[in-house]
């Protein structure tokens, strides 16, 4: 009895791999879904400096304290190295480094991290967790000037839309 149960479990299980990956040759990707260009293609450009990071830090504490949002705010240049960075008075601790996070995954992969959000939450797309430096929670802008991208702004410290708020308040100052 135990060997005809354990024998048709691989059976089973072998029927079922086979049909799965009858199912997946079946389906070959089309042209449709391969796009022309690549997406998110943006160049890089020469890196941001310290004053100008420091004036989007500035823009972007000034939305949150209007808002009464502790936030914590970095900057990083188009090699995602850190530029500026503001922990205001009452952020919590834990956000510090998610700041710096949002910022670095926006410029690595040049667009902003509420994509990441928006993939796994509403496409279901989770393998996108997989790679490398990968934050899916908004708040994390790219600095585009001239069609180039000079470094990133990230905000942590409040809900996504919080973070994202106070991140457009800075990125504004440069993507015009």
């Amino acid at each position: 009895m135990k060997g005809q149960i354990s024998t048709t479990l691989i059976v089973g299980l072998a029927m079922l791999a086979c049909s799965e990956l009858h199912a997946q040759q079946s389906a070959p990707a089309t042209r449709e879904t391969i796009p022309e260009r690549l997406p998110f293609n943006t160049p890089y450009g020469t890196p941001i400096g310290a004053q100008r990071a420091q004036s989007l830090i500035q823009a972007a504490a000034a939305e949150a304290a209007k808002k009464g949002w502790p936030m914590n705010i970095a900057v990083v240049d188009a090699g995602a190295n850190l530029v500026a960075f503001l922990r205001m008075d009452g952020a919590q601790i834990a956000s510090i480094s998610i700041a710096e996070h949002k910022a670095r995954a926006a410029v690595k992969y040049r667009r902003p991290t509420k994509f990441f959000e928006d993939a796994v939450q509403k496409s279901d797309v989770k393998y996108i967790l997989t790679l490398d430096d990968i934050i899916a929670s908004q708040g994390g802008i790219p600095l585009i000037e001239d069609g180039k991208i000079i470094g990133s702004i990230g905000c942590s410290g409040g809900i996504g839309p919080q973070d994202q708020a106070v991140c457009e308040a800075g990125a504004a100052v440069v993507n015009k």
